[in-house]
């Protein structure tokens, strides 16, 4: 439980909260999967994808009062509808802390209702996952994203010296390109296991704006081709 208020003196003054009111007495388990959770979450909102408010600012406590301390990781499972194309849902899926095995991804791949209905599938992995079962991610029909927990403890794009990053629409990529006259192999470039280009979801031959500002210099544009 989290107490962050202080107390008043006789003076009437507020005295600063005692330390040990930020303590956190819920179990570790159930922090990382709300924090992980809340993570995933802005992501796909920030990919354009529906995700409630209430989802988005539930606190630590309500979740816990919803998962228990001990989240069940078929509960945690969810799915999600993109926002201008309600047919393009995906998948999350939070695995548990064992090493990802062969027969363990089959298994997990198996248990997937709707496929025709899936754009991508998203795994949240808490352990590694072995080349075996890699290969039958890779060869899985539909897209499968995987993602370490620890990666989505905090929002990489919401740290203080991140630049504004935005996804250009093919029409707007072309636009880029006729003005600077270059192809996208010419631009600067961005690997597509980039931490920003992977919380994106974007793939190869994507273009990202990216607008940078300085305490000192006004604002400076530049674009990252994803390769």
């Amino acid at each position: 439980m989290y107490s962050t208020g202080g107390t008043t003196t006789s003076s009437g003054g507020v005295r600063p909260p005692c330390i040990t009111s930020f303590v956190d007495y819920g179990s570790v388990e159930s922090h990382r999967y709300y924090l992980a959770r809340r993570t995933v979450l802005e992501m796909l909102r920030d990919r354009g994808y529906v995700v409630s408010d209430a989802e988005l600012t539930l606190s630590l406590t309500e979740f816990r009062s919803i998962f228990t301390e001990k989240p069940d990781l078929e509960r945690l499972r969810f799915c999600v509808s993109h926002g201008s194309k309600p047919s393009k849902k995906i998948l999350v899926i939070f695995c548990g802390t064992e090493e990802i095995r062969k027969q363990d991804i089959v298994g997990i791949l198996s248990q997937i209702a709707n496929k025709d209905s899936l754009h991508r599938v998203l795994l949240i992995l808490q352990n590694k996952m072995n080349s075996y079962a890699r290969k039958v991610v890779d060869e899985y029909p539909i897209k499968v994203e995987t993602f370490k927990i620890t990666d989505l403890l905090v929002n990489v794009t919401k740290h203080v010296l991140e630049p504004k990053y935005e996804i250009l629409t093919t029409e707007e990529k072309q636009k880029v390109l006729e003005k600077y006259k270059v192809e996208d192999k010419q631009l600067p470039r961005m690997l597509e296991d980039d931490a920003i280009a992977r919380y994106y979801g974007l793939e190869k031959g994507s273009v990202v704006k990216v607008t940078s500002n300085g305490a000192i210099t006004d604002s400076l544009v530049t674009y990252r081709c994803i390769m």
